[in-house]
């Protein structure tokens, strides 16, 4: 019964995690008044799906309609670290800083708070993770799922994103031609 609720359900809940990734998109451009920089952020969601394949595997969790809610928690969870990133850069930035020592002071400030925030939203799900209390087996996969993709998406985020910003950057671009 449980395959069968399933397999009818998954289109849908893949629709609605393709939906929350534009949505989301949509929103950080109207607030970065940019399409580069959202973009630059959206490259946390991939990063998502590393931690929880090896989450679901690790605690041989099967995917099921509750880790996809999982799933479409996490889109809009793990773009935080990057909004937090690449405002910062771009406020170091503004304040005067080249573009390099602004990604380097951004990654460096923000560290300990993106962590924080990281730790105690995976330390709140472990309760759940565990199946600690009556009735948490049917929602157990979703915390699996968020906490598999914060750990995973929190660390890989603070070196890609700042990649993918220097890569998008005019002016990191042409610092490296220059050393090249």
């Amino acid at each position: 019964g449980d395959r069968e609720l399933f397999e009818s359900a998954i289109n849908d809940m893949l629709l609605a995690v393709i939906l929350a990734v534009v949505l989301v998109y949509i929103v950080m451009a109207a607030q970065f008044e940019s399409f580069k920089y959202p973009l630059v952020i959206m490259f946390t969601v991939p990063l998502m799906f590393i931690g929880v394949a090896i989450a679901l595997f690790v605690t041989q969790t099967p995917v099921s309609i509750t880790a996809v809610i999982g799933l479409l928690v996490l889109v809009g969870i793990v773009v935080n670290n990057g909004i937090v990133l690449v405002d910062y850069i771009n406020q170091r930035k503004a304040a005067g800083l080249e573009s390099y020592e602004a990604i380097i002071v951004s990654v460096k400030d923000r560290l300990r708070p993106i962590l924080m925030t990281a730790l105690t939203t995976i330390l709140g799900l472990v309760p759940l993770a565990l199946g600690i209390g009556e009735g948490t087996e049917i929602n157990q996969p979703m915390a699996i799922t968020v906490i598999g993709g914060m750990i995973s998406s929190t660390f890989l985020s603070l070196y890609i994103v700042p990649i993918v910003y220097s890569l998008f950057d005019r002016n990191t671009r042409k610092m490296n031609k220059k050393q090249g």
